[in-house]
């Protein structure tokens, strides 16, 4: 009587399946999880740019309802530091004024192409002062 010893192992084939199937995943799994990461850094910047709103408010309460008319003036009493953008990770906010003396109305939004990924234009998201949180 011959005995044969049962062997463990894989044949080509049945690597070439196994990297196939996770190739195929991979392939669909990893532009939602970019897609995921933009947007969860499109809802950082909108909660920056309502941070700025909240703090333009607060300048405007205690200036005789004129606003800044620079970013860098709500620093330190209104913000501790300027926020920076997490998708361009840097200070990518931009700011216009309808006056440069006795400013009334702001708009604040973050320039450039940051946030295309999660399906946003150039220049958004933007908050202002008529209207609050603008979002295309």
């Amino acid at each position: 009587m011959s005995r044969r010893r049962k062997e463990y192992g894989f044949t080509l084939i049945e690597l070439m399946i196994v990297i196939a199937i996770i190739a195929i995943l991979a392939a669909i799994l990893v532009p939602n999880f970019i897609r995921a990461r933009a947007e969860g850094q499109l809802s950082a910047c909108e909660s920056n740019l309502k941070n700025f709103g909240n703090a333009m408010e607060m300048y405007a309460t205690d200036n005789d309802g004129r606003y800044p008319s620079g970013l860098s003036q709500l620093t330190p009493n209104y913000l501790n530091v300027l926020p920076t953008c997490p998708s361009a990770g840097a200070d990518s906010y931009s700011s216009s004024f309808t006056s440069s003396s006795n400013p009334d109305a702001y708009t604040i939004f973050c320039s450039g192409n940051n946030h295309t990924a999660a399906g946003d234009n150039v220049n958004f998201p933007e908050y202002n002062s008529s209207g609050g949180l603008v979002e295309h």
